[in-house]
């Protein structure tokens, strides 16, 4: 039986989704939790493997076992063998077809950045800060070119491992709410750091230091070298990954973060 799960977790309590050797990651901690409930070596396949530092609202994972257990055991009987700050949310058979990661059509991050000009304390490692005021009318300007499909070059680390480097940004929506301003991303897939470059690259474009045509120039010019450095991690969160719905996965996830648009 092939098994899907829906996953949260802090990512301040593990060095990225990623299996390391020190077993220091949430897979690490999730797949020893499931192991003890399974009875066998379990083994898990995710939509979307996060760094360190980088939250999950909606991580989704696939494993396959022929245990019998009950949902329950799956999804209580497992967060009682986690660690705080990681949770399974929901339990779904699924047919052998299917898979966390090439099933996926789409995934949708939220970066969230302080604006203020003292840092987080409550909120530290949760969010990111910058300190001086940024034009939400420029950023939005600038982030209009990036729509579509292009050659995310510019905007991907040096380490990243993708084949392709062409994506399909669907939404990069800019706002704020109170102190805070939300950047909300969708596509058919993200380059390594891609999410965190693009959202330095606003930040040059929000504080004055670039204009809003700057951004296109980055773009085309498929070098990284061009762009801005890359944001902190604590505001990054995997928010939503879709799935088609003849396979039967929630469609929302359990948690939201507070600072809603309005």
């Amino acid at each position: 039986m092939r098994i899907a799960l829906g996953i949260e977790y802090d990512g301040r309590n593990f060095c990225g989704w990623q299996t390391q050797p020190s077993r220091c990651s949430a897979q690490d901690a999730l797949e020893r939790a499931l192991t003890d409930i399974a009875g066998h070596d379990v083994a898990t396949i995710c939509a979307g493997r996060t760094d360190a530092g980088v939250h999950a609202l909606g991580q989704v994972v696939h494993f396959d076992s022929d245990a019998d257990r009950r949902e329950s055991a799956w999804i209580r009987g497992t967060n009682a063998l986690l660690p705080s700050g990681l949770a399974v949310t929901w339990m779904r058979p699924v047919p052998l077809e299917f898979n966390a990661r090439y099933s996926a059509f789409e995934r949708r991050y939220r970066y969230i950045l302080l604006n203020d000009p003292v840092r987080p304390a409550v909120n530290y490692g949760r969010v990111g800060w910058y300190h001086a005021p940024l034009d939400l009318g420029s950023m939005r300007e600038a982030a209009s070119v990036l729509l579509g499909e292009h050659d995310f070059s510019a905007f991907r680390s040096s380490e990243c491992q993708a084949k392709s480097p062409v994506r399909e940004l669907r939404c990069l929506d800019v706002h704020a709410s109170g102190d805070y301003v939300i950047f909300e991303l969708a596509a058919n897939g993200f380059l390594h750091h891609m999410v965190r470059n693009i959202v330095g690259s606003l930040i040059y474009v929000g504080n004055g230091r670039q204009d809003p045509e700057w951004l296109a120039r980055v773009l085309s010019s498929r070098d990284r070298a061009l762009a801005a450095p890359t944001v902190d991690a604590a505001g990054l969160y995997l928010e939503h990954v879709s799935y088609d719905a003849k396979w039967g996965l929630p469609q929302r996830n359990r948690s939201a973060w507070p600072y809603e648009k309005t």
